[in-house]
């Protein structure tokens, strides 16, 4: 299934004129329609839209003017980020058939840089699961296996660049939604240091942990994207101020040797149980990789790790159930009739969230509700500033960390079945949105039932630099 084109022989294609950006867009749209009717990595296809920014580009080419660094190249774009005149709805019934008047920022850059966004990828409803189980609109299939899910939540953009349907995509990540699936899915996947993207335009789920992230086939493309996307903005309260330092123009010519990695002794298979035989295998082949490649590695210990799960599932809730009282069935989206209000607003909550939506729901206002926030909420608050001084500590001896992105492989679909299971599965990855720092994850080998495994490096505020730099080795080591 898969026939992925780079980002450089696309844009080659269409600058050079042996192809145009019209049927380049065209054959891709095609493909979707065709074979997403198995993966379901779509939500919606923005045909019209998509043929008239591709026309735009071809325009451009043909009049001589410059174009941008991603002329012509078709992105999917999860369905959580606005689109204007593009249907909007977080893979969700209480927002079905709402077309947003406005683009999110990031998919300003996108336009700015010549892409053409050819549609809304599924993901779990409001960015909420690690399967992509949830979305209202049915599950997204691992393109590598259609029995095993695709991970989460932005599992239809992981699913669309391991399909071959679109080279890159965006996704978001709050505890994991970008990384994991990457992993199951056997892509490169990007979170950045919060602040470092604008969030303007992502429908939120939880504010201080939401960051808006970047799927591609390798790690170059990978970089290229977040070099577009990235930057200050003034219309994100969030977005932290200054120039983006630009990755790929430095990222080959870099190299590993004298980088300081720690090994994470919680996520190594000798700390926290869970994770599959099969998993830290490849991680140790991915830490000899960096070692042969000049990297100084050592194990690190990071107790405080064991308690990020619990002090996640506590605070983001709490934010989610403050950011979804707006879907109220009055202002847009879904309006269920009631006698008066107070039960119009009831049944159109009911009727338009899914049942993962409402648990996190119940659960954050539990958290926030009178006599259980200093005992749950306050508690948490410390526990993510006690991670958050351990790693600025850690750091200042590290360049970067090194972890399996996922415990586990692509899984059977349903087979995680209770809740904790699968909060489980984003037990490496969360670590990273609670402290707010940058990760990646990378394809490393494979592991059981032969399944992509994904080897993730982390680093400290505005690390991306350091964290490319070393997955791109990574990369040249699995390919060799």
């Amino acid at each position: 299934m898969k026939n992925n084109r780079s980002i450089v022989d696309i844009v080659s294609a269409v600058k050079s004129g042996k192809e145009s950006a019209t049927s380049i867009t065209e054959t891709c749209i095609e493909r979707i329609e065709i074979e997403d009717k198995e993966i379901n990595s779509f939500n919606t296809i923005a045909k019209d839209q998509a043929m008239k920014a591709a026309a735009v580009v071809d325009q451009k080419i043909a009049k001589g003017e410059p174009v941008g660094p991603l002329a012509g190249v078709p992105v999917g774009v999860k369905d959580v980020l606005c689109t204007k005149g593009i249907e909007t709805t977080c893979s969700s019934k209480i927002l079905e058939g709402w077309v947003p008047p406005y683009d999110a920022t990031v998919v300003e850059h996108l336009k700015a840089a010549d892409a053409v966004i050819v549609g809304k990828t599924n993901c779990d409803e409001f960015a909420m699961g690690s399967s992509n189980e949830n979305s209202a609109f049915g599950p997204v299939k691992n393109p590598l296996d259609t029995t095993r899910v695709p991970g989460g939540s932005s599992g239809g953009s992981a699913a669309a660049v391991a399909a071959g349907f679109v080279p890159v995509s965006l996704g978001t990540d709050t505890g994991g939604s970008v990384r994991q699936p990457a992993s199951l899915c056997g892509v490169v996947g990007m979170k950045p240091t919060y602040g470092g993207i604008s969030r303007y335009g992502l429908i939120a789920y939880a504010s201080s942990f939401d960051t808006v992230g970047v799927f591609g086939n390798s790690v170059s493309e990978t970089a290229l994207m977040y070099d577009v996307i990235s930057g200050s903005d003034p219309r994100d309260a969030t977005s932290l101020p200054g120039e983006r330092e630009q990755i790929l123009p430095t990222l080959d010519s870099e190299n590993v040797e004298g980088l300081r990695v720690g090994v994470i002794k919680e996520l190594n298979g000798s700390g926290l149980e869970g994770f599959e035989s099969e998993v830290i295998q490849q991680l140790n082949g991915s830490i000899k990789a960096l070692t042969k490649a000049g990297a100084k590695v050592e194990e690190v210990s990071i107790p405080v790790i064991e308690a990020c799960l619990s002090a996640y599932y506590m605070l983001v809730p709490a934010e989610a159930s403050s950011n979804l009282a707006r879907f109220d069935g009055v202002r847009f989206g879904l309006r269920e009739p009631g006698g008066n209000t107070a039960e119009m607003m009831r049944a159109s909550r009911t009727a338009g969230f899914g049942d993962e939506v409402k648990r996190r729901i119940m659960l954050g206002t539990y958290a926030l509700s009178a006599g259980y926030y200093d005992a749950y909420y306050a508690k948490a608050q410390k526990l993510r500033a006690l991670l958050i001084q351990e790693l600025n500590k850690i750091y200042e001896t590290f360049d970067v960390l090194i972890s399996p992105t996922s415990p586990c492989v692509a899984f059977p679909f349903g087979a995680k079945s209770d809740p904790l299971s699968m909060f489980l599965v984003d037990i490496a990855t969360i670590p990273a949105n609670l402290a707010g720092h940058p990760g990646i994850s990378v394809p490393f080998g494979t592991g059981a039932n032969d399944m992509p495994v994904g080897i993730q490096i982390l680093g400290g505020k505005f690390g991306e630099k350091k964290i490319f730099q070393a997955a791109k080795a990574l990369e040249v080591a699995a390919n060799e």
